[in-house]
């Protein structure tokens, strides 16, 4: 059995998650509170989550209408909250911008899921020269700012979906590869793992048989919490003119639009952005919250 490294086998999970996928940073919040703002957050994801899947049906007009004689026109029944500088109706590209948001966030992690519980398991179970190097390219990784990185993809393959989903889930893959693997090393210990060694089963079988199951809790965890991290990147590359590309709303690119208007018609700012900053939130207390449930040790 190769000889594991000393570094994450026996750290909490909040501490073997750097990056995206850092948990339990809502610690001080009293228990019931967490509780409380876990469920309003669980509540406003669903309702986010149903908005954005029946968005062409919810959206009260066509989110690329242009309509240059209604500019900048404010909140009414026809307009719900108003018009932006080229006469499109705000409400319908915020509706839309959800759909957006949400799309990237669950491809992006289902791909960095994809990648960690792979590459993490082999790390961790097989150790070696494996290991160490999948540990080097992580370290490599990690000396980048993720934003930084995934600004320099997206400017260097064109400004398009595809490429916003590639670059951010190569800048995040390495911190779930992280969290994997420090799960593993300290899993591979245990009397399970080496009861079906000792029966002869295969590293595949172990992987997928005994230690996936056990992995599911701090990875749903992370995968949560790493959700608003990926809604917050994906909007800084569209209000950098980096991400999604007109037509198609993005609540930064949004932001980025109604910046020179933000004295005379500041709303049309605050709309994306506290959308944005309460959908960030709602994932995090989401993930705190399952992180209570799912590993009672961190329970206040």
């Amino acid at each position: 059995m190769a000889s594991s490294t000393p570094d994450s086998a026996s750290q909490p999970v909040a501490d073997k998650a750097p990056g995206r996928t850092g948990v339990g940073r809502l610690r001080s919040i009293p228990a019931p509170l967490r509780r409380f703002t876990t469920v309003l957050a669980a509540l406003f994801l669903v309702g986010l989550i149903v908005t954005a899947v029946f968005a062409p049906a919810l959206a009260p007009h066509d989110f690329a209408k242009q309509d240059l004689l209604n500019q900048l026109k404010p909140a009414s029944a026809k307009h719900p909250l108003g018009t932006d500088d080229f006469g499109r109706d705000v409400a319908s590209r915020l509706i839309h911008g959800a759909r957006v948001s949400l799309t990237v966030a669950l491809g992006v992690e289902a791909i960095e899921l994809l990648f960690g519980l792979v590459l993490g398991i082999a790390a961790g179970l097989r150790g070696g020269r494996l290991d160490n190097m999948l540990m080097r390219v992580t370290d490599l990784m990690f000396a980048f700012p993720d934003i930084l990185l995934a600004i320099l993809i997206t400017g260097t393959l064109g400004k398009n979906l595809f490429n916003v989903f590639m670059a951010l889930a190569l800048v995040g893959w390495p911190g779930m590869v992280r969290l994997v693997r420090g799960q593993v090393l300290s899993l591979r210990e245990r009397e399970f793992v080496e009861s079906a060694r000792a029966l002869g089963a295969s590293n595949f079988r172990i992987g997928v048989r005994h230690l996936l199951p056990n992995l599911l809790g701090p990875v749903v965890v992370a995968a949560t919490v790493g959700m608003g991290a990926i809604v917050l990147a994906e909007s800084t590359l569209s209000f950098l003119g980096l991400g999604i590309q007109e037509p198609m709303p993005s609540w930064g690119s949004m932001i980025n639009q109604a910046w020179k208007l933000r004295r005379s018609d500041p709303m049309l700012t605050v709309y994306p952005a506290l959308l944005l900053a309460l959908t960030i939130m709602a994932f995090n207390f989401l993930g705190d919250g399952l992180r209570d449930w799912l590993d009672p040790r961190s329970r206040a």
